[in-house]
């Protein structure tokens, strides 16, 4: 009989720590030095990211697993994946009888063993013809693959952080303390943004060196802060921030707050915030 590793380990913390400690120091090391150096980034503790990358590039398996001697090996016969690739998630989604698997807004023609994915509502993914493909469309990347070749997307994603290509390690919604918000249009001297603001949150006290603003209210009321003027904005009503001008948005009410924020200057970046007052105790650098 042959068993195959399905990835799944069951240990003691203190276990598992001393295996690391004997077969694995460096990592372990590494992993304390992290933690050591966290940030709290909303319901999220950040680990140290210099820690983080001194990381050697290796899986518990090899770390730890095939070197530990105190192992034991249990059979189990229920289903199970991890779904570590696009070709797991292929064969999850119950193709149908042509092998097509459909998620979202997509049209299959004449397609088969094929997956089509889609997350975007005003996108449709179209297939027509295609076999043992992989089409996953999302709002800032599409990848185009043959199944054979799903785990390779990870070679894609080195080469992309190589290149500097912003979509390697940054999601197009961005979370906050008091929401979120997603880029909608960037142009070289604008960006269009749609911004949420949970009820009673509020984002800090600001000015920026490069960038106006402009607020338009499309769900929910406003209460703004600029300079020594302080309002209430409403839906379908505006308001312009401008350059330099110490400004600050909340939402006094029992629903999301949404708008949509156009940015004019010679610099869009989030970095571009002198931060005054902070509900959230963030400093200096950090982003919103």
């Amino acid at each position: 009989m042959h068993l195959w590793n399905a990835g799944i380990f069951l240990f003691s913390t203190s276990t598992i720590i001393e295996a690391f400690a004997k077969h694995a120091p460096e990592t372990l090391e590494a992993t304390r030095a992290a933690f050591d150096t966290a940030e709290q980034d909303l319901a999220f503790t950040r680990l140290g990211s210099a820690a983080w990358e001194r990381l050697p590039d290796i899986s518990i398996d090899y770390a730890v697993m095939e070197r530990a001697k105190n192992l034991t090996v249990v059979p189990y016969g229920g289903a199970w994946s991890d779904l570590g690739d696009w070709q797991a998630v292929w064969r999850d989604g119950d193709p149908d009888g042509t092998g097509v698997v459909t998620t979202g807004p997509t049209t299959a023609l004449d397609c088969a063993n094929t997956l089509l994915h889609a997350t975007t509502g005003t996108q449709e993914l179209v297939g027509i013809g295609l076999e043992g493909i992989i089409a996953v469309a999302m709002p800032d990347a599409v990848l185009i693959a043959h199944k054979d070749r799903a785990q390779d997307v990870k070679l894609v994603v080195a080469e992309l952080k190589a290149r500097g290509v912003t979509q390697a390690e940054t999601l197009p919604r961005d979370y906050r303390p008091w929401g979120w918000y997603e880029s909608l249009v960037v142009g070289s001297r604008f960006q269009v943004k749609r911004i949420v603001v949970h009820p009673g949150a509020a984002l800090s006290l600001q000015s920026h060196h490069h960038r106006s603003e402009h607020w338009i209210v499309v769900e929910g009321t406003a209460k703004v802060t600029v300079d020594d003027a302080v309002t209430l904005v409403s839906e379908n009503q505006s308001v312009y921030i401008p350059l330099g001008a110490v400004h600050r948005m909340e939402n006094p009410g029992k629903l999301p707050l949404t708008l949509i924020e156009v940015q004019t200057g010679s610099y869009l970046g989030e970095d571009d915030i002198i931060r005054y007052e902070d509900v959230y105790a963030r400093g200096q650098g950090a982003k919103g």
